[in-house]
């Protein structure tokens, strides 16, 4: 018999026991689903045994670790049964490529046509192995194994990623003898994956699953037609470099390649921004450039990138950070838990930045304040500005998009900017790599250089940054009249280096160790690079350090 401790309950169970029989027993005690077991601190699958005296929490799908199991499953589910329909022998490839509209863009190619009513069939197929239960079998083979096995499936990426691989086994789910690799844990069974929907898209379709606010519905598909085309075209961009997964840039490196890449994605950025630049310099009506993106999107190094291009073009712009027209400290709006909410539209004094920014269109003189952000309060350093002919404001803030933020200014002078770094590599072609993941490894490398804050408090912060990029920014994407996308293709295997050393200095005790261990285990995906042959002004260095603008 093992001692088991759950929250304030002591109970002994036979070795063997597993933790999903305990989870059934303490199932109504939950609101939602249980997939996972976190065993003295470590997250377990359900199918895993009691072996010792242990402390167990249970965690759910209105949990992060939970959802990320509900997703991988249903993702396994969706290719058995796509198999099982269509027939392996037409099918070339199925990638699964981004997020959009709050599911998963999958891209299938062979010889079928994609069509709703094949969905439906899809879709039915994958109801039934639900009702069936069918179970999630996982089996470890070595590396060298798992190579051949996905070469004899023609999964070639995930072939190549073995390639790669520093650890000398590998994990492989199973679901009645579809085999495929998954970077993540798995839910016992498949009657577990109850709400999903399979909706056609383009030329492929949205894999529709419930989301953390609410696990147990699946929300309605509301496509974002501009995010949609810029990670369509960096994901066509990444298959013609055939660069579209981590074991192709692998391979680009060990080729001895990787400086050449750099200059190849520093130089399509720089052009992107130049056509931007000439876009307004078009438009002599804009008077005001407003560029809004979530964390870490690399907004300030794109402001003087674009300042620097507008010159080019004869311009005189004027770059203005809307952080320093915050509200003092004191009259910031507070979260639920009594912190400042530095993301809300109230920490700025929109009154404030309206009227100076009226006062300018008209040709007056205005001394702008800055914010100490020592003192939490306004100052005022002599700063005056007055706009002339050539003259443009180039502002960078959170709230550029949302009209409520610049109501005064006419809609006509304001040009909007959405960036934001948004992924186009993949693990493989099943395991697509969180736009999120990519901003929260950018924003622990430079928290750690410029703030002193440590890798830990940026993971503990990051629910709540991703809770204010959800009410303040992702709304009003689709009102931009230009997306930019700042992720460049070989990132990771520079932040890796920077990245590392701090995460292996959180504790295994504390609560931002999963996540930690998680970002630790993806990285070792990724072979390192030097960040000597990246340029100064690439966004990549408002990050990793020694960037030629004041970032």
């Amino acid at each position: 018999m093992a001692k088991v401790i759950l929250g304030n309950e002591k109970k002994e169970y036979p070795v063997g026991t597993s933790f999903r029989e305990i989870a059934k027993e303490y199932q109504s005690q939950y609101e939602h689903d249980i997939l996972l077991a976190s065993v003295n601190g470590k997250l377990a699958e359900l199918h895993k045994k009691v072996t010792k005296d242990c402390e167990l929490r249970f965690v759910t799908t209105a949990e992060k670790p939970g959802m990320q199991t509900y997703q991988r499953s249903a993702t396994l589910i969706m290719l058995k049964a796509f198999y099982e329909v269509v027939g392996a022998e037409n099918i070339e490839k199925i990638t699964v490529n981004f997020s959009v509209g709050k599911g998963f863009f999958a891209e299938p190619r062979g010889s079928f046509q994609l069509t709703q009513t094949l969905l439906d069939q899809i879709k039915a197929k994958m109801k039934e192995y639900v009702e069936q239960a069918l179970p999630i079998k996982k089996r470890s083979m070595n590396t060298d194994e798992a190579v051949d096995l996905f070469s004899k499936y023609q999964m070639y990426d995930k072939a190549q990623l073995f390639h790669f691989r520093r650890v000398s086994r590998v994990n492989v789910y199973s679901i009645g003898g579809f085999e495929d690799y998954f970077y993540g844990y798995m839910a016992p069974d498949t009657s577990y994956i109850r709400y999903f929907d399979l909706i056609l898209y383009e030329d492929g379709f949205v894999l529709m699953l419930p989301t953390l606010s609410e696990p147990t519905k699946v929300p309605e598909f509301i496509p974002s037609r501009k995010l949609f085309e810029v990670l369509r075209e960096s994901s066509h961009w990444g298959e013609k470099m055939g660069i579209s997964n981590i074991g192709a840039l692998n391979q680009e490196i060990c080729n001895g390649r990787s400086n050449n890449l750099i200059l190849i994605q520093e130089a399509l950025q720089e052009k992107k921004i130049g056509q931007i630049a000439e876009m307004i310099a078009n438009q002599p009506n804009k008077k005001f450039v407003m560029i809004a993106g979530p964390s870490s999107s690399g907004k300030t190094t794109f402001s003087h990138r674009l300042s620097i291009q507008l010159q080019a073009l004869g311009m005189n712009p004027h770059p203005i950070a809307v952080d320093n027209y915050f509200v003092d400290r004191e009259r910031s709006p507070r979260d639920e838990k009594g912190n400042y909410n530095f993301e809300a539209l109230e920490c700025v004094d929109v009154e404030l930045f309206n009227n100076h920014m009226t006062s300018l269109l008209a040709g007056k003189t205005v001394e702008l304040p800055r914010y100490n952000f020592i003192t939490g309060k306004q100052e005022y350093k002599g700063d005056y500005m007055t706009l002339g002919k050539e003259d443009i404001l180039v502002i960078e803030g959170i709230h550029c998009l949302n009209d409520k933020f610049s109501y005064t200014l006419p809609k006509e002078s304001k040009f909007k900017i959405y960036i934001s770094a948004l992924t186009q590599l993949n693990i493989d072609e099943h395991n697509r790599i969180p736009t999120t993941d990519g901003r929260l490894i950018r924003r622990m490398v430079r928290d750690a250089r410029t703030r002193g804050i440590s890798a830990k408090e940026t993971i503990r912060m990051w629910p709540s940054v991703r809770r204010g990029e959800e009410s303040n920014i992702f709304p009003f994407q689709e009102e931009a009249d230009v997306m930019f996308n700042s992720a460049a293709v070989y990132e990771l295997s520079v932040l890796k280096q920077y990245a590392e050393p701090i995460l292996f200095q959180i504790p295994k005790d504390c609560e931002e160790y999963l996540e930690a261990k998680r970002l630790l285990k993806f990285l070792d995906y990724v072979l390192g690079v030097s960040s000597e042959m990246i340029p100064q002004n690439s966004i990549v260095r408002e990050f990793i350090g020694g960037s030629c603008f004041r970032v």
